[in-house]
């Protein structure tokens, strides 16, 4: 099928195609019944004069209406050539009126010369123009010339065929010498000498049409030979005498009227774009197009037309004319001087393609890519020198050879797939394809090839270029982005890959399998001790027992740090409770094979393994499945580490829970929803209340009041990651200034009681004061800062030191509570009796009281061993002349039980719970509370029983808030 056949049968179908044909049809049915009209004489020959001539005037005024309003909605280039054409129109439009004037109005003869004939002069001129200017113009001064000589030879050939048949009678008739025959027979040639023109110029533009909107041209063109071929007729000697208006003759000039109005409209418009899909089939070669045979004989059909204008003069027995022979001469020099030119440029065209075909070959021959030509068949028909560098073989070696051969069989049946599909795929859409495969080189060894293909005469053109140092690379690459570099293990990536594979396709069904997520417990100590090389070599060593005890087709991999993971297959065993015990047995082996000694650097290395297991629920996702197993990994590190813990569904609502109560936290810090509160430290001996303890509490927006041991674990590790200690800092920061500002508020109206504040070592490092040590102003938010802030006293603030960890350094630690002790305050040792630092921060530390954990408070009266215990810790406050204060006093018989042991004050439920600002102040203004027992002695000395100290809760765990 053709190309055009194809374009037909493959354009969507839409309403713009089923409208062009109902213009067609209609068109077709007007110009019928004109012809059908004026072969019958329209009945009467008024009707007939006037259609013969208004009908014609109004069929050409619709075409110049329709070409000028075409003009104004296409391209400025190709406005001019329809404007003429309007003008043209226009111009046959009036002459047709004025001859209807003379005729239908006035029923006259029309004037043998009027102003009808200046107007259809003026016709063809324009339409000339019109059409040159739509004309492919030539790019060379050659083409320019062939233009002019093909125009001429047309156009010569035709006026010597006129001259013998028509023109000469009327050039002779002009040489009776008057005026009127003289005008009459220049009219007489004026009008076939234009229209020859005219055809000259439609017959050189079908052959050099511009591609831009071929099909409105191509009805124009026919509407203008269908025009001309009515002017030939009506100047004929045969019908110029017998002419009468409403003949048939009109019905072509109507015709040609009504095509040139339906041409820019009702015809597809050309849309410049990419050509029309062809058939591979249609690749191979066919013969010269038609139109490209008779542009070729074009010259030479002229030159037969030209003779035959002679020959009808000699066989006529007529003296031939002098303007034949004129004519024909200048025909023949034409023909000679076009077919001069065009071997001129047919040996300049074989010179340059002598010159571009060894410049390709030069290409060809010299390129590092190897370019090879395969038959249809298969069969190598070309093969470029560069195999012999590329693959080792040379090109002679090679051509003749079946490609399938020289692909690898692994490759070849995904290679001959690609190939059929490009080959079936049309060239426009796809003209070439890329193919990748493995060659066989000279060697034997197989290289990885990449391979252009293009088509070629229903063949292939391979451009191929050896890329087996990319490929391994890139393998190299991949194995690197999806393993790790320390322990070349799988990474997190291939992991979490490998684990949605687990739970897709063949698989999906098989919930036994299972994910374990290792961590080792003491990797960092090893990393703070020995250094971190030795404990890269650890981690080595740890991967190797997790590669080497997991089971074949099983994944071990590291997820960062010192964070392991494992996904054990399943087996399809239906049974839960026998797969949970076979992935136990898996998972305590491997603890126990991480928890054996590792030789490092000469060193016995000892680290533990905590790991959780996760199974593959129904429906589960890799995230989620991972994220099971790491939860209840640190719900085994939780639980004392070097253990396994399965995964159970309540670790997932904590773990919300814990994340929503840590939200609101956030929330709360935001919109300032934290209040506190003020426990008494009373006097043992007196009752008299010598300070307060602040304490932080959070009323949420339920209404719920959480003491610090709730929010400040959901501040410091409900959601983990560096944001949580930001917010406790925050909080601590707010507290401290809070707690300042009341109590200057408290000792301004007279209530002269210390406050304690509880504070960690960190928090009050990070609270130091840098710049004031170089002489320049204290941090806004540092102790000094506030207490010059808000005037408070000296002696009127206690900071309480809670447990130290024991990565802060002591030396800085003591730096920093001498410079407060220099100010004033004073320093109180909480939580004492509890933590391994208490006996080094008593040595080191300059510490005023200590505060007994609430812990051995609690059981003091119970237990005879926390009764030696307290007593001990006691009978070393007052030796060392400090004072004491019990947390958690909450009962008559522990305050006499404490006092007995020479414990100066408390604080608890024994005497007040914390205490909102307005209840304090008026415990504060009553100024002692009852004591049980008071008139009891103590066991031993030491201390003011009612000096002023600050006390504070011994840890998280305050006292219940009693009803406000």
């Amino acid at each position: 099928m053709s190309a055009p056949g194809t374009a037909l049968l493959t354009r969507p179908p839409g309403r713009g195609g089923g409208r062009s044909l109902a213009m067609q049809l209609l068109l077709a049915a007007v110009c019928a019944g004109y012809a059908v009209g004026s072969a019958l004489g329209w009945g009467t020959k008024f009707t007939a004069d006037f259609m013969g001539d208004f009908g014609l005037s109004g069929a050409a005024l619709l075409a110049a209406v329709s070409c000028y309003g075409y003009a104004r909605t296409i391209d400025p280039r190709e406005r001019p050539a329809w404007l003429l054409f309007a003008f043209s129109s226009l111009m046959g439009a009036c002459g047709n009126a004025i001859w209807g004037w003379y005729e239908v109005v006035l029923g006259a003869e029309v004037p043998k010369h009027s102003l009808a004939d200046f107007a259809f002069l003026c016709f063809a001129p324009p339409a000339i123009v019109g059409l040159l200017v739509l004309a492919k113009r030539p790019v060379t001064r050659a083409g320019w010339v062939c233009l002019g000589l093909d125009s001429w030879l047309i156009g010569g050939s035709l006026l010597t065929l006129s001259w013998s048949l028509a023109l000469a009678n009327a050039a002779r008739s002009a040489q009776s010498g008057t005026p009127s025959s003289v005008l009459s027979a220049a009219l007489t040639l004026a009008y076939p000498i234009l229209d020859i023109a005219l055809v000259s110029i439609v017959l050189v533009l079908h052959f050099r049409r511009s591609e831009t909107n071929r099909s409105a041209v191509n009805t124009a063109i026919a509407a203008l030979a269908l025009t001309v071929l009515s002017d030939a007729l009506f100047t004929s000697p045969l019908l110029s005498a017998e002419y009468k208006s409403g003949q048939l003759l009109d019905a072509g000039w109507f015709a040609g009227s009504l095509l040139l109005a339906y041409a820019p409209w009702g015809a597809r418009r050309g849309i410049p774009g990419p050509a029309v899909p062809r058939h591979p089939r249609e690749d191979r070669p066919v013969s010269r197009p038609i139109t490209g045979s008779l542009t070729a004989l074009t010259p030479y059909l002229a030159a037969a037309v030209c003779t035959l204008g002679i020959l009808y003069n000699v066989v006529d027995g007529r003296k031939v004319d002098r303007v034949v022979v004129f004519t024909g001469c200048t025909v023949v020099l034409a023909l000679v001087i076009r077919q001069g030119i065009m071997l001129l440029d047919n040996i300049a065209l074989t010179q340059e393609l002598a010159q571009k075909e060894n410049h390709f070959r030069s290409l060809v021959q010299g390129s590092s890519d190897v370019i090879m030509i395969a038959a249809p068949t298969g069969t190598l028909r070309y093969v470029s020198p560069a195999a012999a560098g590329v693959y080792g073989r040379e090109a002679e070696e090679l051509v003749g050879s079946e490609l399938a051969t020289l692909i690898h069989p692994d490759d070849l049946g995904r290679v001959v797939h690609e190939v059929r599909r490009f080959l079936a795929a049309p060239p426009t859409e796809e003209p070439t394809t890329r193919i990748e495969c493995r060659f066989k080189s000279g060697g034997g060894e197989w290289l990885n090839v990449e391979s252009t293909v293009n088509r070629h005469q229903g063949g292939l053109i391979l451009n191929s270029r050896d890329v087996t140092e990319r490929v391994r690379l890139q393998a190299q690459l991949q194995h690197s982005a999806e393993h790790d570099a320390l322990t070349d293990l799988p990474n997190r990536a291939l992991f979490t890959r490998r684990v949605r594979q687990a739970l897709t396709g063949r698989r999906a069904g098989d919930h036994s399998t299972a994910v374990l997520f290792i961590d080792l417990d003491g990797f960092k100590a090893v990393n703070d001790t020995i250094g971190h090389q030795a404990g890269d070599e650890l981690l080595v060593e740890a991967a190797r027992r997790l590669q080497d005890s997991v089971r074949a087709g099983d994944t071990a991999a590291r997820l960062g740090g010192d964070e392991f993971a494992a996904l054990i297959l399943g087996d399809g065993n239906r049974d839960r409770s026998a797969r949970e015990y076979q992935v136990r047995e898996i998972a305590d082996r491997l603890r126990t094979t991480l928890s054996q000694p590792y030789r490092i650097s000469g060193n016995e290395v000892r680290v533990a393994a905590s790991i959780g297991v996760a199974f593959a629920d129904p429906g589960i996702t890799p995230s989620d499945l991972m994220r099971n197993a790491d939860l209840a990994m640190y719900r085994a590190k939780a639980g004392g580490k070097d253990r396994v813990e399965l995964y159970a569904p309540q670790m997932q609502a904590e773990v919300v829970r814990k994340a929503e109560l840590a939200g609101r936290l956030r929330t709360a810090l935001h919109e300032g929803e934290f209040a506190l509160l003020h426990q008494p430290v009373v006097s043992l001996a007196t009752g008299e209340v010598t300070a307060v303890a602040a304490q932080a509490r959070w009323r949420s927006a339920q209404g719920i009041l959480f003491t610090p041991a709730e929010f400040l674990r959901a501040a410091e590790s409900g959601e983990g990651g560096p944001a949580a200690p930001p917010r406790a800092a925050e909080l601590g920061r707010r507290l401290l200034e809070e707690a300042v500002e009341q109590a200057a508020e408290r000792h301004r109206v007279g209530h002269d009681v210390p406050v304690a504040v509880r504070m960690t070592a960190e928090r009050l490092l990070e609270l130091g004061v840098p710049r004031a040590a170089a002489g320049g102003a204290a941090p806004p938010a540092s102790v000094e800062a506030l207490l010059t802030r808000h005037g408070l006293p000296s002696g009127a603030l206690v900071i309480e030191l809670a447990d130290n960890d024991p990565r802060v350094p002591f030396d800085e630690l003591e730096r920093r509570l001498a410079a407060l002790r220099r100010l004033g305050v004073l320093i109180a040792l909480d939580g004492f009796g509890s933590g391994y630092a208490a006996i080094s921060a008593l040595r080191r530390l300059p510490v005023d009281m200590l505060k007994l954990d609430r812990g051995l408070v609690e059981g003091v009266v119970e237990s005879a061993r926390l009764h030696k215990i307290t007593a001990g810790l006691l009978r070393i406050a007052n030796d060392l002349g400090m004072q004491s204060v019990a947390d958690g006093v909450d009962l008559p018989e522990q305050v006499m039980a404490l006092r007995s042991m020479g414990c100066t004050h408390g604080q608890g439920m024994a005497f007040s719970g914390p205490l909102d600002e307005y209840r304090l102040r008026r415990a504060l203004v009553r100024g002692t509370f009852p004591v049980p027992g008071a008139l009891a002695q103590p066991a031993l000395a030491g201390g003011s029983p009612s000096g002023s100290m600050v006390t504070r809760r011994g840890s998280h765990n305050e006292t219940p808030v009693p009803p406000t």
